[in-house]
């Protein structure tokens, strides 16, 4: 979710009942050298606790100092990622690189978790490959060095995002390990929810992809699971929800880039939408906040 959960998409899903957001992975050594955008990235609200800091590095002693010198960014937590399968961060040995070198991930673990008084929590996958298959192991190690819970996608880094997530990886985890176990990967609906938790006996679900244009989903979640009806958001309150998500974008990040950025969130919000197609093509040409509203009043007219 790296250029997508940002400050703004992250109070909407709090808003919408999201029981814990997560923030856009943070570079340890980006901290180190006092890397610009990364002050940014870091950047909390009140509005949007609990809130998760998510750090990512291969550099036990740096991931360690990090996690005590932001000790009082203002996160709820701190979050380890060794699940994330793109080629720039695999190559760099982090993120489900990681995977490939237990004993490497247990020191990073133990030195962020005896450095910082926050609760630390890891993500992973099924493994790196067919060849290193290691959840399991990674998952025990994890709870050994000091985690208080452990996320498990269900995809090895090397199928990316397709196919279907395995849920047998995750039940063998919770099998395993005593601290809390949050299933991950194709949670697209309170029906996939719930049927990860039924096959897997995880104590929490994680999605990601799924909250892309429809951040209803956790206002599905939650409502359905305390068996109220939900009723899915109108056409008009998907086009208010552009509106206000590219007027929060812009205001954070000024009208150049967060326009910019909204391009994409706008294209998720209108997918499947009635004549959504007629406009798609201007959204991706707009370069203001009142030419996105001029389209999206274009839309609501129709």
């Amino acid at each position: 979710m790296a250029g997508v959960c940002d400050l703004p998409f992250r109070l909407i899903c709090s808003e919408m009942g999201a029981g814990l957001v997560c923030t856009e992975m943070i570079s340890a050594k980006a901290i180190l050298y006092n890397n610009k955008n990364t002050k940014e990235l870091m950047r909390l609200d009140e509005k949007e606790h609990p809130v998760s800091l998510q750090l990512f590095g291969s550099d036990p002693e740096i991931m360690g100092d990090i996690a005590k010198r932001i000790e009082d960014a203002g996160h709820d937590i701190l979050d380890i990622n060794m699940g994330c399968p793109v080629p720039k961060v695999v190559n760099n040995h982090e993120g489900s690189a990681l995977m490939k070198d237990p004993l490497l991930a247990g020191r990073i673990i133990e030195k962020v978790a005896s450095s910082t008084k926050k609760p630390v929590t890891v993500k992973i996958r099924k493994g790196f490959d067919e060849q290193s298959i290691n959840a399991v192991e990674i998952a025990h190690i994890a709870q050994e060095s000091g985690a208080a819970a452990i996320t498990v996608h269900g995809r090895l880094r090397e199928e990316y995002y397709r196919g279907r997530a395995d849920l047998n990886i995750i039940r063998q985890v919770k099998a395993l390990v005593g601290i809390p176990v949050i299933g991950n990967g194709d949670v697209f609906s309170y029906e996939s929810a719930m049927n990860m938790i039924k096959e897997t006996g995880c104590d929490a679900v994680m999605t990601g992809r799924a909250a892309r244009g429809n951040p209803w989903i956790f206002k599905e979640l939650c409502q359905r699971e305390a068996g109220e009806e939900y009723i899915p958001p109108t056409r008009d309150e998907i086009l208010d929800m552009i509106i206000r998500h590219a007027e929060m974008l812009t205001e954070y990040k000024g009208e150049y880039t967060g326009i910019r950025e909204m391009r994409k969130h706008s294209a998720w919000y209108l997918t499947g939408m009635k004549n959504a197609s007629k406009i798609r093509g201007k959204l991706n040409e707009t370069e203001s906040l009142k030419e996105l509203k001029d389209l999206i009043e274009e839309l609501r007219e129709d």
